[in-house]
């Protein structure tokens, strides 16, 4: 394996995972409701998203891309439409019921496919791997396939990294906040998430 390399995708896999958007807020609110089990999954749906995306700009699989490119559009109709019902689900839940606010994280499988389909609904991720892939990839002495699987996984490992800290630090303080603080937390989640579906419909129709 080369290490410079592996290196480098690792950072890239955390520079990716880092941005606080849609994907990190979920994971927040989940680690907030359900655990750090439940949100470290949730991020590692991200993660297994995103090194799918690595594999194929990295291995230059051409006509996957172009097929996920001529459908961003119902992709990301459908990845605003799940934004908007999980805000929806938030702003919805009682106070009563903080233990199982986002029911659709309630099981480990569930939390983790969640966040895996959300991601993938963004096709132009693939775009931006293919050009940051060809980069990194230039000069390193490996063969082509043993090039692309090790920035793969360098990928994958650096966002679940990343995805591990910060659903650790988030369970630190889960005990110490109160119903009413998870519950204020939860309504401003799912207003958040409501505008993150808002946005990206927007951004569809001033195309």
């Amino acid at each position: 394996m080369d290490f410079s390399l592996f290196l480098k995708a690792l950072v890239i896999g955390l520079s990716i995972a880092a941005p606080v958007g849609p994907i990190g807020l979920l994971c927040i609110q989940r680690t907030l409701a359900h655990g750090r089990a439940i949100g470290f999954l949730s991020g590692l749906g991200a993660a297994l998203a995103d090194a799918c995306y690595g594999a194929i700009g990295a291995f230059g699989v051409s006509a996957v891309i172009s097929s996920m490119v001529a459908a961003r559009v119902p992709l990301a109709l459908g990845g605003a439409a799940f934004l908007a019902w999980m805000g929806v689900q938030l702003l919805r839940a009682p106070a009563a019921t903080q233990a199982r606010t986002a029911q659709d994280a309630a099981t480990p499988l569930k939390a983790m496919l969640s966040v895996f389909m959300l991601t993938l609904a963004n096709p132009m991720t693939i775009l931006s791997f293919v050009a940051v892939f060809a980069s990194i990839g230039t000069g390193h002495a490996s063969s082509s396939s043993g090039a692309a699987a090790t920035m793969v996984v360098g990928v994958f490992l650096g966002s679940a990294l990343w995805w591990l800290g910060l659903s650790t630090v988030v369970s630190m303080v889960r005990h110490k906040l109160g119903a009413r603080v998870l519950q204020s937390i939860n309504r401003l989640s799912g207003a958040l998430l409501l505008g993150f579906a808002v946005f990206q419909l927007s951004a569809l129709l001033s195309r």
